[in-house]
């Protein structure tokens, strides 16, 4: 997806159409973000971690081979972020997915 690094959108801050320069934020995954999120045991396991008997100490026993990242997505979604050029606040632009983004 090829988009202009600069463009003129509404900035609500100053209240008037002004040019703004688009620049791509950088993302944070939601594991990253929260590591010991609700459900992540019960994930472990699916991924073959977190199995069989005992103590579950470092959980017991290694985690089964055949359980591979399979499906994963071929694009990503990218988000870019407007500053505008006389108050400098940032507004978020979600452009949806694409394999790669290109500012021109």
């Amino acid at each position: 997806m090829k988009h202009p690094k600069k463009i003129k959108r509404y900035c609500t801050k100053c209240k008037k159409h002004v040019e703004m320069a688009v620049t791509e934020a950088k993302q944070k995954t939601r594991s990253s973000v929260h590591t010991q999120s609700i459900g992540s045991k019960i994930r472990m396991r699916l991924r073959g971690l977190r199995r069989g008997f005992g103590n579950y100490n470092k959980y017991s026993k290694p985690a089964v081979s055949k359980f591979k990242r399979t499906g994963a997505k071929q694009t990503k979604k990218h988000v870019l972020v407007l500053r505008c050029s006389v108050c400098s606040r940032g507004h978020i632009l979600n452009r949806g997915r694409a394999k790669k983004l290109e500012l021109q």
